[in-house]
């Protein structure tokens, strides 16, 4: 069931229950599509409503992080949990029951997705790798990648070229893609093959992951005020409905 929060529309699941969803859409006829918004994202996707239409058309739209689910019992509309799309990725990668799925790793730097597949399989050696693309391309060269990927047909192909970049391009070319579940991953792939650390488990554990990328990386300080921006537009609408 999907839920209202502040316009964008959030599947209510658990992690094990967007697992299962996901498995469900490596079996489908046409490509369907996952989207992990954020707070940060989230708030964006306020201030863009072409980006805002393309997220609320998603097939399975998870809570990607703490800010959205405060926003969502702000509003009184509680999400049951944060779905981060690192873990359900990984999950999926790891799973049993995707063993007998081909994977498509598009994103990153170039040898970054290579270095994911490697790192990736030493922890799951049931996992099949149709093809990897980095995501430094020319414009040019789209129909380019998307012959490749048809041509390998992977069940579940990540794109990881950032936020909104990858929404845009999946809404743009899924109906062209001969792939069972399509999923924007962001950083994921940075994250699996160990660019990118993720934050301790102290971080996670709190909801403090932003403060952690904050620390790491303090030139996100002016994208992360997106994440007060959201929780504040949180705040004006539960005002507005009391």
């Amino acid at each position: 069931m999907k839920k209202d929060i502040l316009g964008l529309n959030i599947d209510d699941v658990t992690m094990e229950e967007a697992l299962q969803i996901a498995l469900s859409f490596t079996e489908s006829d046409s490509a369907k599509t996952v989207y992990t918004p954020n707070a940060e994202i989230a708030m964006a996707a306020l201030r863009d409503s072409e980006f805002l239409e393309i997220l609320n058309r998603g097939d399975l739209v998870i809570p990607d992080g703490a800010g959205v689910v405060l926003a969502s019992k702000i509003i009184n509309n509680p999400l049951k949990q944060k779905v981060a799309g690192f873990d359900l990725a990984s999950a999926m990668l790891k799973n049993p029951e995707f063993y007998d799925k081909t994977f498509f790793f598009f994103g990153a730097k170039p040898g970054v997705a290579e270095k994911a597949v490697e790192k990736t399989k030493a922890v799951n050696p049931h996992l099949k790798v149709a093809g990897v693309q980095h995501g430094y391309f020319k414009e040019e060269e789209t129909q380019e990648i998307i012959d490749r990927i048809n041509l390998l047909k992977p069940d579940v192909l990540f794109v990881g070229l950032g936020a909104p970049r990858q929404e845009k391009w999946i809404h743009a070319h899924k109906d062209r893609l001969k792939v069972k579940l399509i999923m924007g991953v962001g950083g994921t792939i940075d994250g699996l093959a160990g660019e990118v650390k993720r934050a301790p488990a102290f971080f996670i554990d709190h909801h403090l992951e932003w403060l952690y990328r904050l620390i790491k990386q303090p030139k996100r300080f002016i994208r992360m005020l997106n994440i007060p921006a959201f929780l504040w537009e949180a705040v004006k609408y539960r005002g507005k409905t009391r």
